[in-house]
């Protein structure tokens, strides 16, 4: 390897923080489904610029999906809901790409954070108590909509998509399933979009790669824990990290204007 070559791999610091994201990411996606990638850019957001965390995790979002697809296999897909899911996913995903063409580096940070505390906020303000409700097309196509715009601006797409799916009272199996494809479509149409928004500079190309082990190691520990592990306890640790990793994003996110 070249001097020049040397001098532009990341730091150690970075190397971790971005390998433990992409790693966690790629748990809760062979756990669940996927849905959790908003824990994503908050966390790498400790590490650097959120923009380019985006840009970062766009492709191996790409990587984990292949992955969690040879688990997620389609027995575990709801096809009444994707049908109607899907379209307004795609919508959705045009317009956040201008949303975030448009907005500013604090504002996508305060927007991520928002999103991010409001999430979390949701989950242990309701007590993860669900009570099945019937399908409904409207609710689909907004939560498509909405799932599309967040996923695009903060790869946030989680929470639209949950608060449609959970209240139908799917078995875990069939949500993770229809989650994952769901993202599936969801990452492949917005990877293109992201690397255009914000091109990986070779320092970040090093970074991607070095991360591509964590992707199947965490899909494949997700998968064989997704039996065993204990849903309530999981995902209490992870809005925890939520609220940590939000605060900051939106404190700097803040503080950006106030300098300004």
């Amino acid at each position: 390897m070249t001097a020049s070559a040397i001098a532009e791999l990341p730091g150690p610091y970075m190397l971790a923080v971005a390998f433990a994201g992409v790693f966690l990411i790629a748990f809760m996606k062979g756990a669940f489904g996927g849905g959790f990638a908003i824990v994503g850019i908050p966390l790498l957001s400790l590490a650097m610029d959120p923009i380019a965390a985006g840009a970062l995790l766009a492709p191996l979002f790409v990587v984990m999906d292949i992955t969690a697809l040879r688990f997620w296999r389609p027995s575990t897909w709801s096809r009444a809901d994707l049908a109607m899911l899907l379209p307004a996913l795609i919508v959705g995903i045009g317009l956040g790409y201008f949303v975030l063409r448009d907005l500013g580096r604090h504002a996508v940070e305060i927007v991520m954070g928002v999103v991010t505390l409001a999430f979390a906020a949701t989950w242990f303000l309701g007590g993860g108590e669900i009570k099945p409700r019937p399908r409904s097309t409207i609710k689909a196509s907004l939560a498509g909509l909405g799932s599309g715009v967040t996923t695009m601006v903060a790869h946030s797409g989680g929470p639209p998509l949950a608060m449609y799916l959970l209240p139908l009272g799917m078995p875990k199996a069939l949500y993770a399933g229809t989650t994952s494809l769901f993202f599936t479509v969801g990452n492949l149409l917005k990877a293109g979009p992201w690397l255009v928004l914000a091109t990986p500079s070779r320092s970040l190309w090093m970074l991607m790669a070095l991360c591509v082990p964590a992707v199947p190691a965490g899909v494949w520990a997700g998968w064989r824990l997704h039996e065993r592990l204990d849903q309530r306890a999981l995902y209490r640790a992870c809005y925890a990290i939520l609220v940590v990793t939000a605060a900051k994003l939106l404190w700097d996110g803040l503080a950006g204007y106030i300098r300004f």
